[in-house]
């Protein structure tokens, strides 16, 4: 065969490909979106236009920024306008069930709680996790949260007697440890002080968890794993930075671009991977002296170690991922319960004393333990009322495996189903017309009948996916609440913005200043 003809043979292959490649993208960014839009459309399911490759990124990215200076009353719970001015909008223009654009992909939000039960109890794995993108799996831990499927019950098998009725008891013992040395140092500072003391407690408490889940995952390793809270704090505020201000990221191609953002959370991945490598291997290399410990990664590697186990249940790797998971999962969700908690008890005077003296009742002035911690039944509703109007997550989603019929509506395989935490929270229909409001009496008789409907209670998710940690979540809370209540009163500073915010947790804004006075 002569150069001429493999030029020409060589330049046909080319042509194909590229009229190949065309077509494929024609159909993943203009047909197929458009033709799953007037599908839904013809059910009665309206929502934002798709613009071409970005979906409605544009428009969600111009809303938030618009959103950026706003701030409420403290007496205001509906952060809506803040967080989530995109879905707000959509909302009051299409109904509670629309459909938007994430880049090409279609998220319908599921505002009714029928269709919303549907996904959340299926046991079969029809839906699974949505990974978002690379940045944010990496991030987080491929770990419990984000897997499906047998590798999800692979690794639950592993992790759940983490979780155990055993070490829960043992929770509350190392929590008030922890939290100890911090109530001493406020002593302290109101004693050499004018009997007030203004701290930002919002930063504090984020310190207290690290240490928490520090020493429940890592024990003796505690120290070294601390710094892993530190560069996964900072990963997590990288890859939100990236979902919502990089459009284009979405796109798998533009998320392996050598950019200043993403060589940055390259390294501060590669540098968790270290540190998590070193803790496992010290630990896998004093086992025959000091075993591998009574922590979470005790328990996993007492499971997983290939040294004594023919056919370990996670790898080194997956044991890592699991770690991140643990620590950023558990950290988040519990330095914004306590934070959000103590804003509500330093604005709700009456709630604060009352709460107090069930505290001092069933407590006295010792350290709580399980037991006593049952019995504070006003301390949990309030802690579930605070659950409701501050879930620590605003919303959930789940992807659909195949073609699917929600509640009436046909979906098709590969859509983003939204589930909205919040909107759910307070709808009236399901919890009264005072659903706006902080009633912590609403849960009297337990969260399955708070509202009209048994399920409409979700702040850690629920079914078979519910987080598995809810209840390590609440004994921590607990603990902090009942001691600071035992010490201290607490006023919201004239200082504290209301101004909450989403950097994949509602958090506030400017941090959450209170004045502590000593009983």
């Amino acid at each position: 065969m002569g150069a001429a003809m493999i030029w020409t043979v060589a330049a046909g292959a080319a042509a194909a490909l590229a009229s190949w490649w065309a077509l494929s993208a024609l159909s993943r960014f203009v047909w197929r979106p458009r033709a799953i839009a007037r599908a839904f459309r013809a059910q009665g399911v309206g929502g934002p236009d798709y613009q071409f490759l970005v979906g409605n990124l544009l428009e969600m990215k111009r809303l938030i920024a618009e959103a950026a200076g706003l701030a409420l009353d403290a007496g205001c719970h509906d952060y809506g306008a803040l967080v989530q001015p995109h879905l707000r909008k959509w909302m009051a223009l299409y109904g509670r069930t629309f459909v938007s654009w994430f880049g090409e992909k279609p998220q319908l939000f599921m505002g009714g709680v029928n269709m919303v039960q549907q996904v959340l109890s299926d046991r079969t794995g029809l839906f699974t996790k949505n990974p978002v993108n690379d940045h944010f799996t990496r991030g987080l831990g491929k770990g419990l949260i984000l897997i499906d499927g047998d590798e999800w019950k692979r690794h639950r098998k592993v992790v759940h007697p983490v979780f155990n009725l055993d070490k829960l008891k043992m929770l509350a013992v190392t929590v008030s440890g922890c939290f100890r040395s911090v109530v001493s140092d406020w002593e302290t500072k109101l004693e050499k002080g004018n009997g007030e003391l203004e701290i930002e407690i919002s930063c504090q408490f984020g310190e207290i968890a690290a240490d928490v889940i520090s020493h429940v995952a890592f024990g003796r390793n505690h120290k070294e794993a601390k710094e892993v809270h530190l560069i996964q704090k900072e990963l997590q505020y990288l890859v939100f930075y990236s979902l919502f201000n990089d459009v284009l990221s979405h796109i798998s191609v533009f998320r392996y671009l050598p950019t200043k953002n993403n060589l940055k959370m390259w390294r501060l991945q590669r540098k968790v991977r270290s540190i998590l490598i070193n803790i496992i291997e010290s630990r896998l290399a004093a086992k025959d002296t000091t075993g591998y410990g009574n922590d979470m990664l005790g328990v996993i590697l007492e499971a997983c170690a290939p040294e004594q186990v023919q056919n370990p249940l996670m790898s080194i790797d997956e044991i890592i991922e699991e770690c991140k998971t643990f620590y950023l999962a558990g950290h988040e969700t519990t330095t914004q319960m306590l934070t959000w908690t103590m804003f509500l008890l330093s604005t709700h005077g009456e709630w604060q004393q009352t709460l107090r003296e069930e505290v001092l009742s069933e407590c006295g002035n010792e350290i709580p333990t399980g037991d006593m911690l049952n019995k504070l039944k006003l301390v949990n509703m309030f802690i579930l009322e605070t659950l409701r109007l501050y879930a620590p997550v605003s919303l959930t989603q789940r992807i659909a495996g195949s073609d699917v019929e929600l509640n009436g509506i046909r979906v098709p395989k590969g859509t983003i189903l939204t589930i909205p935490i919040k909107t759910i929270h307070r709808d009236k229909e399901l919890w009264g017309e005072d659903a706006d409001e902080f009633k912590p009496m609403r849960f009297e008789n337990g969260a399955t009948r708070a509202a009209k409907h048994p399920n409409a209670f979700v702040p850690f998710s629920s079914g078979p996916r519910a987080c598995v940690g809810q209840n390590f979540a609440m004994i921590e809370v607990k603990v902090v609440v009942a001691m600071i209540l035992q010490r201290f009163s607490v006023t919201i500073s004239p200082k504290y913005v209301h101004a909450p915010k989403d950097v994949f947790t509602i958090c506030p804004k400017y941090g959450l200043p209170v004045v502590l006075r000593s009983l």
